[in-house]
């Protein structure tokens, strides 16, 4: 057989899987469905480096077992491509967002399909695409219409310098990410959509899934319930969680830009003492009333500032009851998501400006209401999005009264299209509604979502929040949007820093398979470590997992062994091993467990077919192209990852023959090998006739044979 060259085979599988579509998924089949999802990625001008394809080969091994198993999978991958990168590229190179996305995302297939990783390419979606966000404006008007969509204004980043609106992203210590100019803080209004309706159920609705406990915590400290009272002094009511430390309360503090005594006393209801009135920063205006009480001797913060500003300090004092003051309240962190965004390269929000009728909703035959192409990208000089200026686009008429209108001229946070992306992949050419019922009713929910610890908060939120919404409106069958949530831990560069383009230490998962081939990057990137933790790439321990890949080219032969393997206790356990670990994305040591078989395979110096076809059925899912080719050359026509998933038999887990240890004196002196059904007194004849032992017995006296089954025999002797 030829030597092992993967791009001999690897490009020729991938065409082949294509052609055949047999990673697609259907919409109506007779097996039960599958749905896992990784978050699609932004593409950006760079490509992929290696650590991107992490997730997707993780998942993909899930994928392709569960394909194995008798599963209808939807794998599906597209492009979450709105945003602040492209768009500040568009501003300054000029360059229309709409090519460099079209650029950015081709490259991304290209090295994506390099690796051969299973996504369904005929559900491809981008959240740019006129097709797809029609349906973000579409449900938007759905938040409009059940009142969670509204205007309120709110404080946004303003750079004097360049005089526009920053996101939070593009303020770098306080500072204009661009200029360096001190940023300053602006009223504007914005768009707004209600998440705080839906506090409780996003609260309690997380002990119906199953994340990982810290994605959990995160999401409850997010939300930020606490329970506490509203309490008046004179005219000013604060919302406390401490009531009971009202007699410790020296002064009150409401919302402020700075520190300020304001001239005011209030009665404090316990004491019945005039307090002073301060405002100050650390007191924020969107949390409880925006005023609380000042209990120095129990916060921290009231200390510094009564220390501050030389105010009272009372150590000890009376508790209250909860009941005496307050009436018991629930509150939230959680606030409202702001929606809109003063930039071009976003969905357009739909909604028209009329003088007569107020803001009117772009009718649902008017959608897609179209990003207009424009020559500049750069926000207006008074913040507003570039829209703004495009009279021809602006100016419209009221779809109510027909008279003169306006278009809203804000576009949507690049959140918009990832927080419904999963619901599309499951009917993605449909051009009548978002998806089918039918397509939901059958695909929802995602039952495996893996992606970055960086995104289990807020993505994960928002997405929650409009999949809720959806059900309670009954456009979706099911409240939770997935029911298993993971994470992976990040690929560093080889000095362990993050890998970055600035930091010139990224590495190009094209260069790697060039040389090693994809299989070998696919299995190291499983290997490397535990698939949860972050971890230090190194291009020398590639040549490991290659080598590997090589052992179990070789072990194909036509002179297959004879040998039974009615008790083959290492083909069930391997197979019983990596099974479980892939369950538990514990795919370093489901490598592991394969590298030492193929070893064992390989020492022993006979194998049979139902071992060799065995271990690629295992392999597969890792090493998709070479398995592919071995399988092909055994004489199968299917595919090997058509073929069912390898069972073990429980029975052949126990070893039929043991090897035991036998000590003289407590010292190591042979090791003998046993059936598992013979008796103590057999193993012990066995042990004391041993050559290697009898030699220890000679001139001496056995006092005592221990036997501890299964593991050692102890001889005593005087």
């Amino acid at each position: 057989m030829k030597e092992y060259d993967p791009k001999e085979i690897e490009k020729k599988w991938q065409d082949k899987w294509d052609e055949t579509g047999q990673n697609n998924a259907t919409n109506i089949s007779d097996k039960p469905k599958w749905y896992s999802l990784i978050e699609f990625p932004y593409p950006s001008g760079d490509g992929l480096h290696v650590g991107h394809p992490r997730p997707y080969i993780g998942m993909d091994i899930i994928s392709r077992k569960r394909r194995m198993e008798g599963f209808n999978v939807l794998y599906p991958i597209g492009w979450d491509a709105f945003g602040l990168p492209t768009e500040n590229y568009a501003i300054k190179t000029g360059k229309d967002p709409r090519v460099v996305t079209e650029e950015n995302s081709s490259n991304f297939k290209r090295q994506i399909k390099s690796l051969g990783v299973s996504f369904d390419w005929s559900r491809e979606i981008n959240t740019t695409d006129p097709k797809y966000y029609k349906w973000t404006q579409w449900l938007f008007l759905k938040f409009l219409e059940h009142g969670l969509a509204y205007k309120a204004k709110m404080p946004i980043n303003w750079c004097p310098k360049d005089k526009i609106g920053l996101a939070n992203e593009e303020v770098v210590d306080g500072k204009c990410e661009r200029c360096g100019t001190e940023v300053e803080m602006r009223e504007k209004e914005q768009w707004m959509l209600k998440i705080t309706a839906y506090a409780e159920k996003l609260l309690q609705d997380l002990e119906t899934v199953d994340y990982p406990e810290r994605v959990k915590a995160s999401q409850r400290n997010w939300i930020g319930k606490s329970e506490g009272a509203l309490i008046k002094f004179d005219d000013i009511e604060i919302y406390t969680t401490r009531p009971d430390t009202i007699y410790g309360a020296t002064f009150l503090v409401v919302s402020g830009k700075e520190d300020k005594f304001t001239g005011r006393y209030v009665t404090n209801p316990a004491t019945k003492e005039k307090i002073p009135v301060w405002e100050a920063e650390y007191v924020l205006s969107d949390y409880g009333t925006g005023a609380i009480m000042g209990v120095p001797a129990d916060d921290e913060r009231d200390m510094i500032f009564a220390k501050k500003h030389d105010l009272p300090i009372v150590t000890e004092y009376k508790k209250a009851g909860f009941e005496d003051f307050g009436k018991k309240v629930i509150k939230y962190k959680l606030r409202d998501w702001i929606f809109s965004r003063q930039r071009y390269w976003g969905e357009p929000i739909p909604v028209i400006h009329c003088v007569e009728c107020g803001a009117v909703p772009v009718p649902e035959s008017d959608l897609p209401v179209l990003l207009p192409e424009v020559k500049n990208y750069q926000p207006t000089d008074t913040g507003e999005s570039p829209l703004a200026i495009i009279d021809s686009w602006v100016n419209t008429k009221c779809p109510k009264c027909g008279g003169e209108a306006k278009r809203e001229t804000d576009t949507m946070p690049n959140w918009a299209g990832s927080s419904w992306y999963f619901l599309r992949y499951m009917d993605p050419e449909n051009s009548e509604s978002f998806a089918s019922k039918d397509a939901l009713n059958y695909f929802a929910p995602v039952d495996w979502y893996n992606g970055g610890m960086e995104h289990t908060t807020l993505h994960l939120l928002y997405s929650r929040f409009w999949n809720k919404f959806l059900f309670d409106i009954g456009l979706v069958p099911t409240s939770e949007p997935y029911k298993k949530r993971t994470s992976h831990g990040i690929i560093l560069a080889g000095d362990g820093e993050k890998m970055s383009k600035s930091r010139g230490n990224v590495v190009n998962p094209d260069k790697v398979i060039e040389q090693f081939g994809a299989d070998t990057l696919r299995v190291y990137e499983m290997f490397m470590g535990p698939f949860e933790q972050a971890i230090a790439w190194s291009e020398a321990s590639l040549v490991g997992p290659r080598r590997f890949l090589e052992k179990v080219w070789r072990l194909n032969s036509s002179a297959w062994s004879d040998l039974s393997v009615d008790d083959n206790f290492e083909m069930n356990s391997v197979i019983k091993k990596v099974s479980e670990d892939i369950e538990n994305m514990s795919f370093n040591t489901a490598v592991s467990s394969l590298m030492i078989y193929t070893n064992t395979l390989e020492k022993r110096g006979g194998v049979t077919k139902d071992e060799y076809e065995a271990l690629l059925k295992l392999l597969a899912p890792f090493a998709p192209h070479m398995t592919e080719e071995l399988w092909g050359t055994l004489g199968h026509s299917e595919s090997v990852h058509a073929t069912p998933w390898p069972a073990y038999d429980e029975s052949k887990l126990i070893k039929s023959e043991i090897t035991m240890v036998v000590q003289v004196n407590g010292k190591v002196r042979a090791q003998i090998v046993v059936s598992k059904d013979q008796n103590q007194d057999e193993i012990e004849k066995l042990a004391l006739s041993n050559a290697d032992v009898s030699k220890w017995l000679e001139g001496v006296e056995v006092k005592k044979v221990i036997v501890i089954p299964g593991k050692v025999v102890n001889i005593v002797v005087a």
